[in-house]
């Protein structure tokens, strides 16, 4: 007889690859995947746990690519709202912004101030970010990508200008120190205030170094709106010189005057993936959040105010509402309201679908989970591609869903034997009912818990079933493994 710490019976396996889902028994040893088989198969297996799946999907444990988790996987090391979804895996410091290596002059620029405030930045060097993430114990594996606004910060006086090259030589010691303890890449913030006098030679001369590691880069871009076909250059451009891979940030067309172009845009990634390896992320809804922007208030759309630091009774309004209550301008009341954090209604519903089953597209939430009324990304992002776009819409099938969610997160950031159900592989997994697997999260409900998540297993440790966590925590730091290679779907 073989034992099994866990034999989970009767799944519809889609294993993350794109394959057709098939019906087989699967058994879990020492936080492994230890067995596939036809149903039936592990008749002489025993083990402690046995979790009938009759009926429902079992699938990679989700890994959410686009995370500003950086704190929240040490202070609350639970994460309910990604381990509600099926993720198992959360990829850290993206759009420029990273907890660590920080050390700060003040209070935490914007937009470092999505990951808390002062306090919250503990961590000078990045081995000591790996140390507390080990130490927390969260429920989910956490992957790190190190912040070029972070970096700037520890470096620079001011922030509104091009680094010298002395401080962009600070700055690459502190990546590369990084990047020998593990970073997955380097990530940019090149369209918030604090990044955006960067020139481009600031980023590639700092982005040197990732090659020899087999590292990424990628990027929150200069700009999402009009000009965006030259920002993806400027991306591509870094990527050329660095000779890496680039990611694309929540790829997405924002601003009236910009919808309809993602024809082009995905035609601008095509094209140039022939000759480089190009990829993208994007979250499944019409609306973006992030600290309020003065740049984005122009009257064109609505923006709600999900918090203010001077004026926090103002969240849940939209701006247009208290600039009436205020009798002034938008402008000027985006100017009393700041520090804040706001959504903005600023995406067409037929550009995130064309971007969302698109082959080089991931899937990642962006949710803000120090946000007091935040995006319901941050608790839905995955049971709605799964419910609403993939079952309920059709806009891609459930196959291909996964895969977007699991094997080419994984290949992409090398995740090394992760993002598959495959022998030998860690057993991050996930159960879920197809029939009723939605997302409950809503704008003005924003923290509700997805339905149709039966179960979630962690290294091969069952953390989530049924609606209630098991108290068992198995997640840890997921190191940089081997250099990305093509899928099979001829995306890097």
């Amino acid at each position: 007889m073989e034992k099994a710490d866990t034999l989970i019976i009767g799944a519809r396996v889609i294993d993350g690859t794109g394959a057709p889902a098939a019906e087989r028994d699967v058994a879990v040893r020492d936080g492994r995947i230890a067995a596939i088989v036809a149903p039936g198969g592990l008749a002489d297996w025993t083990a402690d746990n046995v979790f009938d799946a009759q009926g429902k999907v079992l699938a990679p444990g989700f890994i959410d690519v686009h995370t500003h988790d950086d704190t929240h996987v040490i202070r609350s090391p639970q994460m309910m709202p990604k381990i509600t979804q099926g993720v198992t895996t959360v990829i850290v410091g993206n759009c420029g912004i990273s907890a660590s290596p920080v050390t700060l002059k003040g209070d935490p620029p914007d937009p470092m101030n999505l990951l808390g405030d002062a306090a919250a930045f503990k961590y000078p060097t990045f081995a000591a970010y790996v140390d507390a993430v080990n130490a927390a114990r969260p429920s989910v594996n956490v992957g790190a990508l190190i912040g070029h606004t972070a970096l700037r910060n520890n470096h620079m006086d001011r922030l509104d200008r091009a680094a010298s090259d002395d401080e962009v030589a600070g700055m690459r010691a502190q990546l590369e120190e990084a990047l020998d303890n593990g970073a997955l890449g380097l990530s940019s913030g090149l369209a918030y205030g604090s990044a955006f006098n960067a020139p481009p030679e600031e980023v590639q001369a700092l982005a040197e170094p990732l090659a020899k590691a087999g590292a990424l880069y990628t990027t929150h871009m200069r700009t999402e709106f009009d000009a965006i076909l030259d920002a993806m250059e400027e991306a591509y451009r870094v990527g050329r010189h660095a000779r890496v891979p680039v990611v694309i940030s929540h790829l997405k067309c924002a601003g009236p005057s910009n919808w309809g172009r993602s024809v082009e845009v995905l035609k601008s990634i095509e094209t140039t993936r022939e000759g480089q390896p190009i990829g993208c992320d994007c979250y499944p809804y019409n609306r973006s959040s992030s600290t309020l922007d003065l740049k984005q208030v122009t009257g064109d759309i609505d923006i709600t105010i999900t918090w203010s630091t001077p004026h926090p009774e103002m969240a849940g309004k939209l701006i247009r509402e208290v600039a009436d209550e205020w009798s002034v301008t938008q402008q000027e009341a985006a100017k009393r309201l700041q520090p804040a954090g706001a959504v903005y209604h600023n995406m067409s519903e037929d550009d995130v679908r064309r971007i969302l089953s698109h082959p080089a597209t991931m899937v990642g939430s962006d949710g803000l989970p120090n946000d007091p009324l935040p995006h319901p990304r941050l608790w839905g992002a995955f049971p709605r591609v799964l419910g609403h776009y993939a079952r309920d819409e059709g806009v891609l099938t459930l196959e291909e869903a996964v895969r977007k969610m699991t094997s080419l997160t994984a290949r992409r950031f090398s995740l090394s034997e992760r993002g598959e159900v495959k022998v030998g592989f860690h057993a991050d997994l996930v159960v879920f009912d197809p029939e009723r697997v939605r997302d409950a999260a809503t704008f003005a409900q924003p923290q509700q818990a997805a339905d149709g998540i039966d179960a979630v297993w962690v290294n091969g440790v069952l953390t989530y079933r049924e609606q209630a966590v098991t108290g068992a925590r198995a997640g840890r730091f997921v190191a940089r493994g081997s250099a990305s290679k093509l899928d099979a779907q001829g995306a890097f």
